[in-house]
């Protein structure tokens, strides 16, 4: 069983409410726009993380993370990208591939919008956790926190971490 804390678009913000949620975790997923990479240091520091690199990270991200992180986590396929979609809408350049090679959980960031669905035709869960940093157009910076435990995803939580 694994306690995973989901978290994206921070550009470049970290602050103790994060990392009050970080030190309870047993793994940080971040799902693109690291912006300054002492934020994905800060999490290594604390806690094992998988993490993407999203359209505004430099060159120095684009060398220490991946554009697409696949991993099973316990005995969940895992999926994370920065710029995905989500179901009926997804990114051209993974269309196919999800059709083809579909994960049992599918992860992104980039809209800044929090939003849980299961896409019935490819028979996977979307996450995105919406935006923990304090630059983008979103209200309320948010985060998941759930539980993978063999082939199950559970005990889903929003996050609200506060106004931006």
């Amino acid at each position: 069983m694994k306690k995973i804390l989901l978290l994206s678009d921070t550009h470049s913000h970290i602050d103790e409410t994060i990392l009050k949620y970080v030190a309870q975790a047993d793994e940080v997923w971040h799902a693109g726009d690291i912006g300054d990479l002492n934020v994905t240091d800060i999490i290594k520091k604390l806690k094992p993380l998988r993490c993407v690199y999203g359209n505004i990270d430099d060159a120095k991200a684009r060398l220490e993370f991946p554009l697409h992180n696949r991993f099973l986590c316990e005995n969940v396929s895992v999926w994370i990208t920065h710029i995905g979609g989500y179901p009926g809408k997804y990114n051209p350049n993974i269309r196919e591939e999800m059709i083809s090679n579909p994960p049992k959980l599918f992860i992104c960031g980039h809209s800044h919008i929090l939003k849980v669905m299961f896409d019935k035709k490819n028979n996977l869960l979307h996450m995105n956790p919406g935006a923990a940093g304090k630059s983008g157009f979103h209200q309320m910076r948010t985060m998941l926190r759930f539980v993978i435990d063999d082939d199950k995803i559970k005990d889903l939580e929003i996050i609200e971490i506060g106004k931006k």
